[in-house]
């Protein structure tokens, strides 16, 4: 499978709902859900032990979808999302380590950085789209507009304390192309099976992401 530069992700992402599933009827079932409200994207995190299991099969039922795989955290996970088949990968901290490899295995990656050195860090190992987490507890808005004159060339995505009520103000920031967050899929909805409140409350995002 070949993969397009995350460039060419980047283009098609506002929003990126994470999701951490049991099953992977789940994980099919809310991604299609997603899909229907206007999401193109969704982030699945290797917290769960169906993770890899469900990304691949997000990626074999919706392939017009861009899957993504969270939490990845070291060469083993990177490879295993990698055989999987997803589009890219992403992390919630950046080590040297974790960058050798990527630069092996090749997948297109969203290292995730708190700090301007870190976010320095990543750019000096060529990655420009930089995963800001967890976003609100490191400084949010502010931190992010401090950012943008120094590391001007940097375009971030914010995850972590993000919801319906403050998305918005995220992503009307010039160095910010997409915002992460979980706010689409409830635990109630979850529980329920509740797909259409699900493409519902993904319509209504992507209706203020679009303002």
């Amino acid at each position: 499978m070949s993969q397009l530069p995350f460039d060419e992700y980047a283009k098609r992402l506002k929003v990126l709902p994470v999701l951490t599933v049991r099953t992977c009827e789940e994980a099919v079932s809310v991604s299609r859900a997603l899909l229907a409200g206007g999401i193109e994207g969704v982030e699945i995190t290797l917290r769960t032990p169906v993770a890899i299991e469900a990304l691949a099969a997000v990626k074999q039922e919706l392939p017009e979808l861009v899957v993504a795989a969270g939490t990845v955290t070291n060469a083993k996970e990177l490879q295993a999302v990698m055989d999987a088949g997803v589009d890219f990968g992403v992390s919630p901290a950046s080590t040297a380590a974790l960058f050798d490899a990527i630069d092996e295995i090749g997948l297109p990656f969203l290292p995730g950085v708190a700090t301007p050195s870190e976010a320095l860090s990543a750019m000096e190992r060529g990655f420009h789209h930089l995963k800001l987490f967890p976003a609100q507890s490191v400084g949010g808005l502010s931190l992010l507009k401090s950012l943008s004159a120094p590391l001007s060339a940097a375009k971030f995505c914010p995850t972590g304390g993000l919801n319906e009520k403050n998305f918005t103000e995220f992503l009307q920031l010039p160095n910010v192309f997409c915002v992460g967050g979980s706010w689409m899929v409830s635990a109630d909805t979850l529980e329920q099976k509740n797909w259409d409140a699900i493409s519902l409350a993904a319509q209504q995002t992507m209706q203020l992401a679009a303002e």
